[in-house]
């Protein structure tokens, strides 16, 4: 009977320790993926030849924003100020202070428009400005909505989806 009771009991241990090292790797990747980098899916147009219209997954780090290390020229991950729910990818293109000027509406007309960025804020643009919804359509963007900033593409996805 006791040479049973030992041997369950060395299982258990061992099944409780493997659990435990299972527990802190989905802490650690559950830090690391919210606070550190992680990989993103994004698509559609606007940053067009920069990005794929069909998807890319692009690899984005959350510190370099908390440190004030993005500036022009950067592709961030930024919340949607017209629906919070949605995350957008665009290119900083002003930060606070700087001058913006740009095309209107550049598929109509070669009106342009002069902006100054205020404070706390950056410009916004895609790549593609004939399919693009930024900063031309609604100002400048609080630097607090950016959620990221992206480091490389890791790999594009084909037209049907699938890696």
């Amino acid at each position: 009977m006791r040479l049973w009771f030992g041997k369950w009991t060395a299982i258990a241990k061992e099944s409780v320790d493997r659990a435990a090292i299972f527990a802190k790797f989905l802490c650690l990747l559950h830090v690391t993926n919210t606070y550190i980098f992680s990989p993103t899916l994004v698509y559609g147009p606007s940053m067009l030849p920069t990005l794929n219209l069909t998807g890319d997954v692009v690899l984005s780090e959350f510190i370099s924003h908390r440190l004030g290390k993005v500036g022009p020229g950067d592709v961030v991950l930024i919340q949607s100020p017209e629906n919070p729910r949605k995350t957008i990818t665009k290119r900083i293109v002003a930060m606070e202070g700087e001058v913006v000027s740009f095309l209107v509406d550049p598929s109509r007309s070669e009106k342009s428009r002069t902006v100054v960025v205020p404070k706390g804020h950056v410009w916004i643009q895609g790549d593609n400005i004939y399919a693009s919804k930024d900063s031309r359509n609604f100002g400048p963007v609080p630097y607090g909505l950016i959620q990221g900033k992206v480091c490389c593409r890791v790999w594009p996805i084909d037209c049907f989806g699938t890696l």
